[in-house]
């Protein structure tokens, strides 16, 4: 996403109208126009004003996901009975179909059996409740993955 997207939907999940940033700044909402539509930039004093207006750093600023943003809200407003309902395999098969594949051709029981270990290490080990374990099971893996992929 270019600076301009960036600015124009920071300034849009703000619900800030391009007149009040413009009157806040103390620039002519033109100005505002084309620093949104990469016309040109903001200074960098500007855009630290900006930020602090959008309530965000000056680095997610720049780098504004809209996408990310909205996901992360997603997730944050979604309750637990909601998410019971949610097939993730299926979901995420969709765009990943190992997912759905692997369960005809790994071993699947072996592997579980082996996680169910590991689980219970991290439950008597650490004393984290099921969900947390699972979670830093989770995360351990795609950390250890990450580097692997780095690696490479």
């Amino acid at each position: 996403m270019n600076l301009g997207n960036c600015l124009f939907h920071a300034r849009k999940k703000s619900g800030l109208l391009q007149e009040a940033v413009a009157q806040k700044l103390g620039v002519s909402r033109q100005t505002i126009s084309k620093w949104e539509t990469d016309e040109t930039v903001p200074d960098i004093y500007q855009s630290k004003k900006m930020a602090k207006l959008y309530h965000m750093s000056l680095d997610d600023l720049i780098a504004f996901d809209v996408d990310f943003d909205e996901i992360q809200e997603i997730i944050a407003q979604t309750d637990e009975k909601t998410e019971e309902k949610i097939d993730w395999t299926a979901a995420w098969g969709k765009r990943y179909p190992i997912l759905i594949q692997h369960q005809q051709e790994v071993n699947v029981p072996n592997y579980a059996r082996r996680f169910d270990i590991m689980l219970d290490e991290l439950k008597r080990g650490y004393h984290y409740s099921e969900q947390d374990a699972m979670l830093v099971l989770k995360d351990i893996l795609y950390q250890t993955w990450k580097k692997r992929k780095k690696n490479l």
